[in-house]
């Protein structure tokens, strides 16, 4: 079976690279009819999953148990134990500056900035004496150097040589697992089938394949699959700007629509390869679901008064439903347009010759058309000049829909403001 995990992110708001991993997961599992599992990374201390989990639901993740890693510690020791049994790690006393002490050194002088695993020289009195003097190991693994080449399910071919990344550390002095070693174990016993995760670096990839054939042994036993990392491109300066779930979900976003711009159905994952998350694709295809609610899904969430008539007015034009609220103001509040320069003339004589209510949506074109047949401007001017100074917007809503629900004398003051 078809089995894969989502390690949720252990503090803060689930942001859009994180949402889109777990939404390819679910739809793989799905389209394999496998299993998803969330696994939460809790090693280093209680973690508070709910408010991701409540984000993932509402983008559509389904998942099918979740598992906690501080419930493993002791599988964790016992991999390890037969690690350092088959002599695959080596214990390592350095303290992190003297780590990043050596690593400067050898950068300045050219070298490369691995591990330079010197601790494989220590000799068994050394090692006494350390521990004597009150220092315990970290343990690293020990790599192979050889070229090691898969298939990523995303990026296609990759290969590395091992000789040239560092030996990972796989236990803490404490005694506590890193997360390679603990979601490693975590994944040969949970069967997983396929890793897709966010852009991760190929030399880290291939350590985890070595270890994986050291712990299972065989290749293979693991297909991964990296998705590029994924930020909204700001319309006004281009800059990558990290988007949470939670603030788009504040902001009126239908959950479908954006699920549909993270990973649409039926895509394969290596069409996900040079995919960059567009926020203006979201926004239209938020406007295009908004476009299809009726009232009675909305009204919970409209402003206080808002009307199934205003609803209907409105719902085709907004990008997020928050924008309801301006939309609203302008049909029953008290906005201040702008002076719409060398439009006074035409928009006194608009203030004259408005019909006087009751209104439907027909006033409008019967209201342009007078102005037209009078002043001989263009219906495009007019409408530019008159929705400037009925709304204080160049654009929005069909003005048909709009004025009925302005009415007439809050539409005269406008126009007279705007004139002035």
């Amino acid at each position: 079976m078809t089995r894969l995990r989502f390690v949720v992110p252990p503090a803060g708001p689930l942001h859009i690279a994180a949402a889109r991993v777990a939404l390819v997961n679910h739809l793989f599992a799905r389209q394999h009819d496998g299993r998803l599992l969330l696994r939460l990374d809790d090693l280093a201390g209680p973690v508070q999953p709910e408010p991701v989990m409540q984000d993932l639901a509402w983008i559509g993740v389904a998942w099918d148990e979740v598992a906690r890693q501080s419930d493993r510690r002791d599988r964790y020791a016992e991999v390890f134990a037969a690690l350092e049994r088959d002599g695959f790690v080596y214990p390592c006393f350095e303290s992190e500056e003297e780590l990043r002490a050596k690593q400067t050194f050898r950068l300045r002088r050219g070298q490369s900035g691995i591990y330079d695993r010197a601790m494989l020289r220590l000799t068994d009195k050394q090692r006494r004496d350390a521990e004597a003097g009150g220092k315990r190991p970290h343990w690293r693994f020990k790599l192979s150097g050889r070229v090691l080449s898969w298939h990523d399910l995303v990026m296609g071919h990759r290969e590395v040589t091992l000789a040239t990344v560092s030996d990972p550390v796989v236990m803490q002095a404490d005694g506590t697992p890193t997360p390679i070693l603990a979601s490693l174990v975590d994944d040969i016993d949970q069967q997983t089938t396929h890793i897709i995760r966010g852009e991760d670096s190929p030399g880290n990839t291939a350590i985890q394949l070595e270890l994986l054939e050291v712990l299972t042994g065989r290749s293979g036993a693991v297909r991964f699959g990296h998705l590029p990392a994924e930020y909204v491109r700001s319309r006004k300066n281009g800059r990558g700007v990290p988007v949470s779930l939670r603030g788009l979900r504040q902001d009126g976003v239908d959950p479908a629509a954006l699920a549909s711009c993270l990973a649409p159905r039926g895509l394969r994952l290596a069409d996900l390869r040079d995919a960059r998350f567009d926020m203006d694709a979201v926004l239209a295809a938020n406007r295009a679901a908004l476009g299809d609610l009726g009232y009675a899904a909305v009204v919970d969430r409209l402003p206080p008064g808002a009307t199934e008539a205003f609803w209907l007015a409105v719902r085709g034009k907004l990008d997020l439903l928050k924008e309801a609220r301006g939309w609203w103001e302008v049909v029953a509040g008290t906005i201040v347009p702008p002076v719409v320069d060398g439009a006074q003339d035409l928009l006194r004589l608009a203030a004259s010759l408005l019909p006087a209510e009751p209104w439907d949506r027909a006033v409008w074109a019967h209201w342009t058309a007078a102005l037209q047949k009078q002043t001989g401007l263009a219906a495009e001017r007019i409408e530019t000049s008159l929705r400037l100074a009925l709304t204080g917007e160049d654009q929005g809503p069909d003005l048909a829909d709009l004025l009925p629900l302005m009415g007439r004398s809050r539409a005269v003051a406008r126009l007279e403001i705007a004139a002035a």
